[in-house]
């Protein structure tokens, strides 16, 4: 897990919308990825090579166009990972490389109905 969370009560509220479509809502300390705050709250995505933008299994889509446009550009490496991922979308980006800030209070993630593990087909690892 990183080092590097607000200290305090800082926390967003984030909405995930799982591959059945069921949505939790969570909340998430500014400084955390969400595929750390995935894991830390039991939602399954994949995150196969640990937050080393290595793969595409923690694709998310978000869902409101409004919140894409506050996130930071994509370095070329995400968008070479998400050129891989199942189910791209104009609003597509990977879990790791979202990180809680306040003005992403109240964003929805989408999970896509399945992730491209090239490592080991079926391979779900557990969450740290």
């Amino acid at each position: 897990m990183s080092c590097f969370y607000s200290s305090g009560s800082h926390m967003i509220s984030v909405t995930f919308v799982e591959k059945d479509g069921e949505e939790k809502l969570i909340k998430v300390p500014i400084g955390m990825s969400m595929l750390e705050a995935a894991h830390v709250n039991d939602i399954e995505l994949e995150g196969a090579c640990e937050s080393s933008l290595a793969c595409s299994t923690c694709h998310v889509i978000v869902k409101d166009v409004e919140y894409y446009n506050k996130l930071e550009d994509a370095t070329d490496e995400e968008n070479d990972m998400l050129d891989l991922a199942f189910g791209l979308c104009e609003t597509s980006r990977l879990g790791c490389q979202v990180i809680a800030t306040p003005k992403l209070d109240g964003i929805r993630l989408a999970l896509p109905s399945a992730t491209r593990n090239f490592a080991v087909d079926g391979y779900v690892p557990k969450p740290h």
